[in-house]
């Protein structure tokens, strides 16, 4: 009977023990998880995004391709800390299990700055959404959050579901490119499409291209004899006010001059009339682009 009685108090000790340290675990992974998340947010602190605080391969679960790396979520959290003044991100609510944490959140600010290509409009926006994060080690390794985009875009002024043809149309625009199909995607432009790349990008040496023809010879051309691996990543399509898409992305490529390895931010925005495109506007990360071309 006493050894019985022995065995259960040990059997008890045991699992109060495993259970306090789990507690603490989840504790102290809350604590980090929040202050972390404070400062950089609120704070604008992106430094903290760093291999101290988050995995080398941390994870953002998103679509149409999730964002993987410190750098890469480093860049997609830069939007906001660019895009808005006066932010205020708050968590109203926080609890977790062994390393998965679930918080409920709050986001406000103004829309002053560059916000993924969308330009500044001055805005005042708040929303809320959730977030499942897993943490390794003491470290943040995946988070994906759940909000509602529609109204997110709604405050910002542009409407999503607005001109859903002209969005399928970039997108198909973009496939063809993608495919090599160059007869497909200046058949998407109109006959004098108006075609604008980004200042202090050396194609930009005659802007305005004018005509399929002109982009063509003056723009497509140029780019792959430089960049024959050429490619468009990570594309999401942002449709906007006045017949206007907005499209994220970046480019992949080798120099062919250099051998340098080319990933660069950029974003196009396409103008509409009628079904067809008359303007395009790219906005790219120029000193990248000059940078790799240079011997």
């Amino acid at each position: 009977m006493k050894t019985t009685t022995k065995l259960l108090f040990i059997t008890a000790l045991i699992v109060l023990t495993a259970c306090n340290n789990s507690n603490k675990q989840v504790d102290d992974n809350i604590a980090k998880y929040t202050t972390l998340w404070d400062e950089i947010i609120n704070e604008g602190k992106l430094d903290l995004i760093n291999d101290t605080n988050f995995d080398p391969e941390i994870t953002l679960i998103y679509s149409p391709e999730n964002v993987v790396g410190i750098d890469a979520f480093k860049d997609y959290y830069s939007n906001f800390t660019t895009g808005f003044s006066n932010s205020e991100f708050s968590i109203v609510d926080i609890f977790g299990q062994g390393d998965k944490l679930v918080k409920h959140w709050k986001f406000k600010g103004t829309h002053s700055g560059n916000f993924f290509g969308i330009p500044a409009t001055g805005k005042s926006i708040e929303v809320e959404g959730s977030t499942i994060a897993i943490m390794k080690n003491g470290k943040i390794a995946q988070e994906q959050d759940f909000m509602d985009n529609l109204a997110f875009m709604a405050q910002l002024g542009i409407n999503p579901l607005l001109n859903a043809d002209n969005v399928a149309a970039v997108d198909a625009l973009y496939a063809n490119f993608g495919k090599g199909d160059v007869p497909a995607v200046l058949a998407a432009l109109d006959s004098k499409v108006v075609w604008n790349e980004a200042e202090g990008n050396a194609l930009a040496d005659n802007n305005p291209y004018i005509g399929p023809d002109a982009v063509l010879k003056g723009v497509f051309e140029r780019v792959l004899a430089d960049f024959p691996d050429f490619t468009l990543n990570d594309i999401a399509h942002h449709n906007m006010e006045n017949d206007q898409v907005l499209t994220t992305l970046r480019y992949k490529a080798t120099a062919k001059s250099t051998g340098k390895k080319l990933n660069a931010q950029a974003a196009h925005l396409w103008t509409f009339k009628e079904g067809k495109i008359i303007a395009f506007q790219q906005y790219v990360d120029t000193k990248q682009l000059n940078d790799v071309v240079e011997k």
